[in-house]
Parts: C-alpha cells; structure tokens; sequence
C-alpha cells in the first residue's frame, strides 16, 4: 500500500489546487494572498471593465511579482552569472629546462 502526502490549497472553504510539496503549497497560497491584494487597487482601474479582467490581472501581477518589484525599482535584477571561460589545459613545465644551443658561426677571412 502506498502512502501520497498531498497538500491542498483552500480559500473561503474551496479547495483550490493539489500539491505533492509543501513549499510548492505555500507558494500558491502566498500568491493568492497577493491577488487578494491586488483586486481592490485594480477595481479602480478604468481600462479593466470587467470583474473578470481585474482577476485576470491581478493573477498576472501576482505570477509575475519578481518582474513587477523590478520595473517599480523596489528591487535590483538578478546578475546573469556569466559562464566561466574554458581555459586549455596547462602544459607542464618541462623538469630540466632545454639547452639552447648557439648556432655555429663561420668566420670568413677578408
């Protein structure tokens, strides 16, 4: 017999979603928690005519939070690691250092 742990969202006694993670669960709920947020401003909103686009909205603002915080200026993006550069293989140093040998010179007589 197999055992599944499952975390369920619910908000005002429905059952929103299923989650196998906790934190996955408390992700959701905290999002919810935004959008809860979130629709009192953007009912004030004139472009959003209906109920249904102020909770379109507000689910998109809530999902998208890290890009909001960054265009409002409340938080610095994230810096893109940059990839580390493939440097070849070090040669080894030779033990005993080669002998240069002087190039043979002949002397012309004059």
């Amino acid at each position: 017999m197999a055992v599944i742990t499952q975390y369920v969202v619910v908000r005002n006694g429905e059952e929103k979603m299923t989650f196998t993670s906790k934190a996955e669960a408390d992700a959701h709920d905290k999002m919810l928690d935004m959008v809860d947020e979130l629709v009192p401003l953007l009912e004030s909103c004139e472009a959003l005519s209906s109920e249904q686009q102020v909770e379109d909205m507000a689910f998109f603002l809530a999902r998208e939070r890290e890009q909001v915080l960054i265009a409002l200026g409340a938080k610095k993006p994230a810096k893109k690691k940059a990839p580390k550069p493939v440097t070849p293989a070090a040669k080894p140093e030779p033990a005993v250092p080669a002998a240069n040998p002087k190039p043979e010179t002949t002397e012309e007589a004059s």
